[in-house]
């Protein structure tokens, strides 16, 4: 099986009380900021790496491709998903504040037919657009099945038919998904036992957390090796103009410090209903 996990540089969320906003409000600087790849990126990486090896033996028995858009400093990024296990990477060059859903789901569209996967195993939105619509449009484009929030994947018939299951508001859904497909997942994909692959013992057992898998020095080592491709929006004959566009950004007020003790819930009540009219 050959999985494409799309992955992106985003500013560390633990530092989110550093972000600032330009002199003219019209964007959010990363003067300061640390980067690391977007947590649900890296949670389908490890989902993607489960369903391409044997668990037990950690043995390879699938490719992993990852491919970024971004700056050229985003090869650190794809390094670091190489260093966890994935085979080969992909760079499209390309500035953060000029990328929407719509690029970049066109742009994925290119790579996918270029690369035919099995199946596109992505994080359901990004830390830092949140849009939670990049999944949604691939399938699109590219004319397949989408299960967007996956908790759980099995796959049978070498991989060629997919058990999804789904979160929703009101509890999970399971679905049959013939391949190649897109996959958006959440954070339940990490479960020791939310990936099966019909290669890794039934009773294998992931250990508990709450990211993707630790690279080792060896996983680090080879990654300076692995072969990664450089190309563009335009060398892949995709309009990189946005469609949607921000006026303006502004920090949230801060906070006064004071503190009110209300001496009963119906107060409570009160206030929240009469001086905050959050009710």
């Amino acid at each position: 099986m050959k999985i494409l996990v799309p992955i992106k540089r985003v500013a560390d969320p633990d530092n989110a009380n550093k972000v600032k906003i330009s002199g003219d409000g019209t964007e959010v600087t990363s003067e300061g900021l640390e980067w690391k790849m977007n947590p649900f990126d890296e949670w389908s990486l490890e989902a993607a790496l489960r369903l391409t090896e044997d668990g037990k033996t950690k043995s390879r028995v699938g490719e992993v491709v990852v491919v970024s858009i971004g700056p050229k400093d985003a090869v650190a990024t794809i390094r670091q998903g190489l260093a966890m296990g994935a085979e080969r990477g992909i760079l499209v060059e390309g500035e953060d504040k000029k990328l929407d859903a719509l690029v970049v789901a066109k742009i994925l569209q290119k790579i996918v037919e270029k690369e035919n996967p099995d199946l596109v195993v992505l994080g359901k939105q990004t830390v830092d657009g949140d849009s939670n619509l990049v999944g949604t449009y691939l399938a699109e484009f590219l004319g397949w099945p989408v299960a967007n929030y996956a908790t759980s994947i099995r796959t049978s018939d070498d991989g060629k038919t997919l058990t999804i299951v789904r979160e929703l508001d009101t509890g999970a859904a399971t679905l049959e998904v013939k391949g190649p497909a897109v996959i958006t997942t959440s954070d339940r994909i990490l479960h020791p036992h939310a990936v099966k692959n019909g290669v890794t013992p039934d009773d294998f057992a992931y250990p508990e957390s709450e990211g993707g898998r630790y690279a080792s020095l060896k996983g680090i080592m080879a990654a300076k090796k692995k072969p990664v491709e450089e190309t563009s929006a335009a060398a892949l004959g995709v309009d990189a103009a946005p469609q949607v566009s921000y006026v303006s950004f502004k920090l949230p007020p801060a906070r006064s410090g004071s503190t009110t003790f209300v001496e009963s819930a119906a107060e409570l009540v009160q206030k929240l209903r009469n001086e905050a009219k959050v009710l």
